[in-house]
């Protein structure tokens, strides 16, 4: 790992032998046939080095691939974009994947990170832990990718009701990595708006599993971001 940046919020109370920051590859039984696979085509994936537009994160960026598929293509299709999403994953997953080269040798002009909400529904994860392990995958980038910004999102809304355990935890996290926006390089965005009704209840029609975006939450996400990367990409 990186030192940490100057500028940054100091440490937090997180232990620091907590799983959210100790890298390593996901283990779960339903992803050992495709995560490990998919791991090692992206080294190899054509067009990776010349990529402009870097997704990172869990299975909300995977979805780019699937339902946001052809989203992607409608608003993403003049940028050459590598998609580094797996579903799944938390922070620590991403950490081993950065480690093990998933960012090497590229040099991308913006790189997207969407990461945290599977350390809170998988372990409920103390949120000073899920921030901290978003921190220290801030510091991969900043050392890896030294000339990329970064736009760095708020966790999504999940669960169907405001006061939803696993929405407030993600709220937790969120307060904290604001924080991160006076990182040099580092956009914070946040896009709850997008899936939640007047009155905070989630919205089923773009979230019907109450944590994935369906199409037309793809649609409303592509909406909201493209404007930070036109305008990102163009610095």
């Amino acid at each position: 790992m990186c030192p940490q940046a100057n500028g940054f919020p100091g440490s937090s109370s997180c232990p620091e032998n907590a799983q959210a920051l100790s890298p390593e590859p996901l283990q779960e039984e339903w992803a050992v046939e495709w995560w490990m696979p998919r791991h090692e085509q992206k080294l190899v994936e054509e067009g990776r080095e010349t990529a402009e537009l870097l997704f990172l994160g869990d299975s909300i960026t995977h979805g780019w691939e699937r339902e946001g598929e052809e989203i992607a293509e409608d608003y993403f299709s003049g940028y050459s974009v590598y998609n580094l999403g797996f579903s799944g994953d938390r922070t620590e997953n991403v950490l081993w994947r950065l480690d093990q080269g998933e960012a090497d040798g590229i040099n991308p002009q913006l790189a997207v990170l969407l990461i945290g909400t599977n350390n809170t529904g998988h372990r409920q994860d103390n949120p000073e832990c899920t921030a901290e392990g978003i921190k220290r995958i801030l510091d991969e980038l900043n050392e890896r990718l030294p000339d990329t910004q970064v736009l760095l999102l708020e966790i999504f809304p999940r669960g169907e009701y405001p006061d939803d355990e696993l929405r407030s935890i993600n709220n937790e996290v969120n307060q904290l990595i604001r924080a991160f926006e006076e990182r040099e390089n580092v956009t914070l965005a946040d896009f709850s708006d997008i899936f939640l009704m007047d009155d905070d209840m989630l919205n089923l029609d773009v979230m019907p599993d109450t944590l994935h975006p369906n199409e037309q939450g793809y649609k409303f996400w592509a909406e909201a971001m493209l404007p930070y990367i036109r305008d990102l990409m163009s610095r």
